[in-house]
C-alpha cells in the first residue's frame, strides 16, 4: 500500500496489510498530468433545494498546488495520488481524536481491503478508515452530524480551492458540501465522509456498525460490509 500513499507510515500499519481495491485507470500514474475534474461546493443547509450536481471539467487537473482560478467555491479532484504529484506529508490531516484546527490543504482518498473488512473501503492519507452516516442524505448531499456528533465523528474537510487526490476511486464519485459551520466537507457518491475519533492507528475500524448507523464508506459511497 505504501507505493500508493505518501506520508509517514502509521505505528499500527503492521496490523493491517491492505491492498488497493481498484487500480488507477484512464490516466497513468507515471504521468505528471492526471485526469480530473473541478467540483462546485453544494450547500448542505438547504435540504429543500437539491444541491447542484458537481460539474466536470474537460481540462486536465493540476497535481501540485490547489488549482489556480478555482475561486472560493470549487475544488480540484485529481485522478492520481499525492505522491505522484510530488507531495509528501499529510496535507494537514490529523489523526484520531486530534482536533482538525484548520482544514487540510489537500486530502487523499484510497480504496483498500483489509483482514477486518474484505469489502473495498476508503482510508485517508494517514491510513485512517473513513465512514458514512445513515442519517445523512446523498441526493441532495447533506450532513446531519454537527456539534458533539462532529467531535466524535470529525468530517473530512478541505480548504477551499484545494485538491482531492485519489487511488482506486472514480473522480465522478467525489463531491463537496458546505457544512453549517462554513467548512467544506468531501462527499463520495453524494455521501459526506468522516473519520472516527476512536480510531488511533492504521487498521482500526472501531467505528464500524456503531449505533447501527455508522459504517466504513466504499468507493461509491456505499456501506462497506463483509
Amino acid at each position: 500500500m505504501n507505493s500508493f500513499l505518501s506520508g509517514p507510515p502509521s505505528p499500527g500499519a503492521a496490523k493491517r496489510r491492505v491492498t488497493v481495491a481498484a487500480a488507477l485507470a484512464v490516466c497513468g500514474v507515471a504521468s505528471l498530468t492526471a485526469c480530473g475534474k473541478t467540483i462546485q461546493i453544494g450547500d448542505s443547509n438547504a435540504p429543500s433545494t437539491p444541491a447542484a450536481t458537481p460539474a466536470t471539467s474537460a481540462a486536465p487537473a493540476t497535481t501540485g498546488a490547489p488549482a489556480q482560478g478555482a475561486g472560493n467555491s470549487a475544488l480540484q479532484v485529481v485522478d492520481s495520488t499525492a505522491r505522484d504529484a510530488g507531495l509528501n506529508g499529510t496535507g494537514g490531516t490529523v489523526v484520531g481524536a486530534a482536533v482538525q484546527e484548520a482544514p487540510p490543504k489537500w486530502v487523499q482518498l484510497a480504496a483498500v481491503t483489509s483482514p477486518q473488512l474484505s469489502a473495498p473501503h476508503l482510508i485517508n492519507i494517514n491510513q485512517a478508515a473513513l465512514y458514512r452516516f445513515d442519517a445523512d442524505t446523498a441526493s441532495p448531499s447533506a450532513s446531519h452530524c454537527d456539534g458533539a456528533c462532529a467531535v466524535k465523528w470529525p468530517p473530512v474537510t478541505i480548504q477551499e480551492g484545494g485538491n482531492v487526490y485519489l487511488a482506486g476511486v472514480n473522480p465522478k464519485e467525489v463531491g463537496a458540501i458546505r457544512r453549517q459551520d462554513g467548512q467544506v466537507q468531501v462527499t463520495v457518491g453524494g455521501r459526506p465522509v468522516y473519520r472516527f475519533s476512536g480510531d488511533t492507528a492504521a487498521g482500526d475500524l472501531n467505528g464500524q456498525g456503531v449505533d447501527g448507523k455508522w459504517f466504513a464508506v466504499g468507493p461509491t459511497g456505499q456501506k462497506a460490509v463483509n
